[in-house]
């Protein structure tokens, strides 16, 4: 079933409350490796109750709507789908527990042609229940490899931000667990490629691959060490491209340039196997 471009645009994405907790929050710091210096009291306030903050990038896991890719009415080949670039921006500081109400929408679909695929952009703005107010908008740009050329409207793919042509002012490498996978799977992506070798290798690799989404909070810990301070209120947004999986264990490098104004651009590198896992990386302060 092919695309069909005026029903995605209206896709009926089921979006609900979302009650989290104390713990959820502990928990996704810990999925994305906060904690792996104990006497690190900057990162204590992430893994610890007594006076907790939640981290920006937790937001990427709050108020999802339903999986909606599977179904048939979205006309989507969702077994090869990538995930392709995330962004979040944060209206004000995630709470450490609440109830948040999500709002999914498509905002734009670039059919790049037959046998190139399409790239589904979508936004999810999430609210406090009880204020109504604003906490942070979130954004994805799907890849559909296998969904082109359904005669979408000519449009071009939105622009990525370029990584300066110069040495970096700031890099910080930070590790990731064998079991780093199956920690961050408990903050709510359950797919079987992140934690059953069988399943990875049907999918073709060797052993399960981490979260493209743990390793976009593992570059957000880098930005908010290095450039806020460990201060999350002090961080405007986050977007950055995803290039190559990352396998649990590994070093992340994040090369960080600043631009100026409080932006700062950046890129990740699996210092293994020397190879760029996120690019295109734009932080902004505010």
């Amino acid at each position: 079933m092919a695309i069909d471009y005026a029903a995605l645009m209206n896709f009926p994405f089921e979006d609900g409350d979302h009650c989290y907790t104390k713990r959820d929050t502990m928990l996704y710091a810990l999925g994305v490796g906060l904690g792996y210096d104990p006497l690190d009291t900057r990162q204590l306030r992430f893994v610890y109750e007594e006076n907790l903050a939640a981290l920006p990038t937790m937001g990427v896991t709050l108020a999802l709507a339903k999986p909606w890719l599977h179904r048939p009415e979205s006309g989507i080949t969702w077994g090869r789908m990538l995930h392709g670039e995330q962004a979040i921006e944060l209206h004000k500081p995630i709470p450490p527990s609440g109830t948040l109400v999500g709002e999914t929408r498509m905002e734009e679909i670039v059919d790049k042609g037959a046998d190139k695929g399409a790239l589904l952009y979508m936004s999810r703005t999430v609210r406090d229940q009880a204020s109504g107010e604003a906490v942070f908008t979130a954004r994805q740009t799907l890849f559909c490899r296998a969904d082109g050329g359904f005669g979408g409207p000519a449009t071009e793919a939105r622009p990525v931000h370029s990584i300066p042509d110069r040495a970096s002012n700031l890099v910080v490498d930070l590790p990731t667990l064998p079991q780093q996978a199956l920690i961050y799977r408990l903050s709510g992506d359950t797919n079987p490629l992140h934690a059953d070798p069988a399943a990875a290798t049907k999918g073709g690799f060797d052993r399960p691959i981490l979260h493209g989404l743990c390793t976009f909070g593992i570059a957000g810990h880098a930005i908010l060490q290095t450039v806020a301070g460990y201060q999350p209120e002090a961080l405007r947004s986050v977007r950055a491209r995803f290039a190559s999986p990352v396998f649990p264990g590994e070093t992340i490098r994040t090369e960080i340039w600043d631009e100026g104004a409080g932006r700062f651009a950046f890129r990740c590198t699996a210092v293994e196997r020397n190879i760029v896992v996120v690019n295109n990386g734009l932080a902004e302060l505010g």
